[in-house]
């Protein structure tokens, strides 16, 4: 693991050795977070995980990004939200619930935790429900 990008968790620094953890352990727990927030309707990935999940290769932390820095982890996640829900309410919940999972789970310092609304989730049966009054 020298080559790759891990996070050192030195408050577990014993004398048995070191624990590390990778950003995509990260990325895992962090999507297993928002995935427990009511009003989330889903994860948004790029147009290349969505291409490779309709090809059968499931990618549980798509929309979750997260980069090692100097003052601790900053984690970027883009979601999709059910329509009617208050989005800045559903945001901070996300954020507290991504905190809370991380901090007991991995105990890592986290610098920001960023909720990008990508859409909005149209229920199938108002939007027909509308065009059926229109």
């Amino acid at each position: 693991m020298s080559d790759a990008k891990v996070l050192d968790i030195k408050e577990e620094w014993n004398e048995l050795g070191r624990i590390e953890i990778a950003p995509d352990v990260i990325e895992v727990i962090t999507a297993l977070a928002v995935s427990e927030v009511s009003g989330v309707h889903s994860l948004r990935g790029n147009f290349a995980l969505d291409v490779a999940e309709k090809l059968g290769r499931k990618n549980v932390s798509k929309g979750v990004k997260v980069d090692l820095g100097e003052m601790g982890v900053k984690i970027d996640v883009s979601v999709t939200m059910q329509y009617g829900v208050v989005v800045p309410q559903v945001a901070k919940e996300l954020q507290k619930a991504i905190y809370q999972a991380l901090r007991t789970m991995t105990s890592v310092a986290i610098d920001s935790i960023n909720i990008h609304v990508a859409a909005i989730q149209l229920d199938h049966a108002e939007t027909k429900e509308a065009d059926k009054q229109n």
